[in-house]
């Protein structure tokens, strides 16, 4: 991307911001099969597997972006990102209700707490996005949370198109996607003050628009790398094996 040659106001660069969305995985094809009805059950589950991992990492991000962050007032609120996927006070949270979802779509807790179905591509990915937020200033990871502008709109139509397309999936498993069209509206609301608060020269908005893109680029791959595995047949080491030989985490 090119860099800024000046300084966006405040409402510019805002709409610089919502302008990636045009690069959300929303748009990436093998999304688009799953809203249309064109999905397999292999693909559906598939995505609910490999998805789990990066659930269960979004708590260890923004856990890092606490570590980082000095201000009391960020971490108070910031606080109730982890609360709402962990659970908290009888609260089921996040990670819990994916694991619903992943019964609902026909896979047991054991597998995919397991993490054997999670390719190496999506945990290279996951695992990049979780070490940018360790390694960057808090603001730099806060910031690259925004992704959750788009994420409302992702959420609905799952909500619209999957009772519709996959009768076969269970409605109980739906209620991850329910509470997300709330929190991820309240999430977007502290991380954009935060942006817009802090990166003032074009310099620094050029660099958090590449951070954006950043994010964008790990979601991407992620489905790219399903793609191969669910859609073209094509696994990590489908010529040499047809067992799921990838390590599991070994590096965190």
């Amino acid at each position: 991307m090119k860099p800024l040659e000046k300084a966006l106001s405040r409402s510019e660069f805002e709409q610089a911001l919502r302008d990636k969305g045009a690069y959300y995985h929303i748009h990436h094809p093998y999304h688009k099969a799953m809203y249309e009805g064109r999905a397999t059950p292999e693909q559906i589950r598939g995505w609910v597997a490999n998805r789990f991992y990066y659930q269960i990492s979004i708590p260890i991000k923004d856990a890092a972006i606490m570590a980082n962050c000095p201000d009391r007032d960020v971490r108070r609120h910031w606080i109730q990102r982890i609360l709402d996927h962990d659970g908290y006070d009888g609260a089921e949270g996040g990670i819990e209700a994916w694991l619903r979802l992943g019964e609902a779509v026909g896979l047991s807790r054991e597998e995919i707490l397991s993490e054997e179905h999670v390719l190496p591509g999506v945990r290279f990915a996951v695992d990049a996005y979780v070490n940018f937020a360790r390694r960057a200033t808090w603001e730099e990871a806060a910031s690259s949370s925004l992704t959750e502008l788009f994420a409302p709109h992702i959420h609905q139509s799952r909500l619209d198109a999957w009772p519709t397309h996959y009768p076969w999936i269970n409605a109980e498993g739906y209620t991850y996607f329910r509470n997300r069209l709330t929190e991820a509206r309240r999430d977007v609301e502290q991380g954009l003050k935060i942006t817009l608060d802090y990166y003032q020269t074009a310099e620094q908005q050029s660099r958090m628009l590449e951070i954006l893109q950043f994010k964008l680029d790990v979601l991407w791959t992620m489905l790219d790398a399903m793609t191969m595995a669910y859609e073209l047949d094509r696994p990590p080491y489908h010529t040499v094996t047809d067992q799921r030989v990838y390590h599991r985490g070994l590096f965190k």
